[in-house]
């Protein structure tokens, strides 16, 4: 019988974590994977006998749970961020489908919320692979946004995970977040932009609050919808300005 190994990535989560494990210990083992934290995650962890702690020095996403996925004792990985969470559906569906499977992948779809309310439409098209074996796949060496490279086919869960990224920081945290990821972003595109134009600092940036306010309806979603789709076309301009700097020579610091 196929096994499963779920794995959580954390960096002072102490506010999630509890939460994050419990949605994983339906799984024949569990592993979170820690950056060192400052807070009380390590001790909250550690509280659960049965869940494998393991410390390891953070460079960037996909760099983590490539240097974890080996370390797991089963073919089958579940890889859960510290603010998502499962379901019974979904869990009911991850066990039958690895008995059978048709694919070494599967998507699966999450449900959005922020400064709490549920989006309904603003990221609706939100998925991501978290169900694999790790014999035939690995996520891309990128520093943000990295996704699973497979060594064959990706089908679908028809569950799908909750995920606050709000629940438990707040807006400092979140913009926080924002000033990292940008700073991700632009390191994997610093080579690919050759010169920072008003095409990347204007129009990038106006296209990207048009696609989530009214392509994506982000509009319909009240406060949280219009504040997602501002706070999303300043990152792309501050991630352009990054860039612009960066072939200037500054250097932006990357740590947590």
């Amino acid at each position: 019988m196929e096994k499963i190994t779920a794995i959580i990535p954390s960096f002072n989560e102490e506010q999630n974590i509890a939460g994050a494990i419990e949605s994983c210990l339906f799984a024949d083992e569990v592993i979170v994977v820690d950056s060192f934290s400052t807070d009380k995650t390590a001790e909250i962890v550690k509280s659960y006998p049965t869940v494998k702690f393991l410390l390891h020095e953070y460079k960037h996403s996909a760099a983590q749970k490539n240097w974890t996925i080996p370390q797991a004792s089963n073919d089958w990985i579940f890889l859960l961020d510290s603010d998502e969470r499962t379901n019974e559906k979904l869990i009911y569906e991850m066990k039958k489908i690895i008995e059978k499977p048709e694919h070494v992948a599967f998507w699966i779809g999450r449900d959005n919320y922020f400064m709490d309310q549920k989006l309904n439409h603003v990221w609706g098209g939100d998925a991501v692979i978290r169900l694999f074996r790790k014999s035939k796949c690995k996520y891309q060496d990128k520093h943000v946004h990295a996704e699973i490279e497979t060594d064959g086919t990706i089908g679908k869960l028809e569950g799908r995970l909750k995920h606050d990224t709000y629940f438990g920081k707040g807006l400092n945290a979140h913009l926080r977040k924002g000033e990292r990821y940008t700073t991700w972003a632009a390191l994997d595109r610093v080579n690919k932009i050759k010169k920072v134009t008003s095409y990347h600092l204007i129009i990038k940036p106006l296209f990207a609050f048009f696609k989530r306010y009214i392509l994506e309806r982000g509009i319909l979603d009240g406060k949280p919808g219009l504040i997602i789709s501002s706070l999303g076309a300043w990152n792309v301009f501050i991630r352009n300005v990054k860039i612009w700097r960066m072939h200037s020579g500054e250097k932006f610091d990357t740590d947590l």
